[in-house]
């Protein structure tokens, strides 16, 4: 594993999921908790966590739905050794499994419309604006590469069900690239901000969740307010950043 002795051992839910990650580049905030509570899965359902890092959204997903299926893809091969560790950690290796691969080789080994739910939290940066992070895995986590979010769209799009969902978050001031990419698509689209307070800063974050084959209409959720005027978590975030709770889209 690339930097093994660079890893520490966090906490997510509360304490509910041991967490091992790289100390340097991309750590796990709480973007990966809130998408894997937007995930409306169940028991016996199959989820793809396209991007999935050491396992953070997957772990969560798994840990809040007894009986789920969580597979994790990502391209960063000592990522992939920590989500498996991860997952052994937690005991939850016959719920989540982790494959390294690059969602634009056509040889990875899913049949399309395939899961039930498809989740992602792509890169928040256009490849070649502003100047991308030092560390080789905090780039690539935060900024586009040779994928860029059409991609990653395209590709979740293919392995979701019909009737299913997927489930993106992103930053808030893409959102139109987000609803370009998803346009016609997919039924039932709930846009849904992550307001940092009560105050009227604007969202940074934005869930946006749909269905491919259903022909509802877009609806603009209240969302969720993150933090008190004194910066601790509202009670409503923290019901799902420490205690599992599904977000109620």
């Amino acid at each position: 594993m690339n930097g093994a002795a660079d890893v520490s051992e966090d906490a997510l839910l509360g304490g509910r999921i041991k967490f091992f990650q790289p100390v340097r580049g991309y750590r796990a905030a709480i973007d990966p908790v809130i998408l894997a509570a937007s995930v409306p899965a169940g028991a016996g359902e199959e989820v793809l966590d396209v991007g999935s890092g050491a396992g953070a959204a997957a772990l969560c997903l798994a840990a809040r739905i007894p009986g789920v299926r969580v597979t994790g893809l990502e391209f960063r091969p000592h990522l992939v050794d920590l989500a498996r560790r991860n997952g052994d950690a937690n005991g939850l290796g016959e719920s989540v499994r982790f494959l390294c691969g690059d969602l634009l080789d056509a040889g990875i080994p899913f049949q399309p419309q395939s899961f039930h739910h498809v989740m992602a939290n792509p890169p928040f940066a256009e490849s070649g604006r502003g100047n991308p992070p030092p560390d080789a895995d905090k780039a690539a986590a935060n900024v586009e590469g040779k994928a860029t979010l059409a991609h990653w769209i395209d590709f979740c799009l293919k392995m979701v069900r019909p009737k299913g969902t997927l489930s993106i978050i992103h930053r808030a001031d893409r959102l139109d690239a987000v609803l370009a990419a998803l346009a016609g698509r997919l039924g039932g689209t709930v846009v849904y901000p992550l307001w940092p307070g009560s105050g009227g800063k604007p969202a940074k974050r934005v869930v946006v969740r749909g269905r491919p084959g259903v022909g509802a209409p877009m609806t603009l959720s209240p969302g969720l307010v993150l933090h008190e005027r004194d910066g601790s978590y509202t009670r409503e975030a923290e019901a799902v950043l420490r205690h599992a709770r599904a977000l109620e889209l």
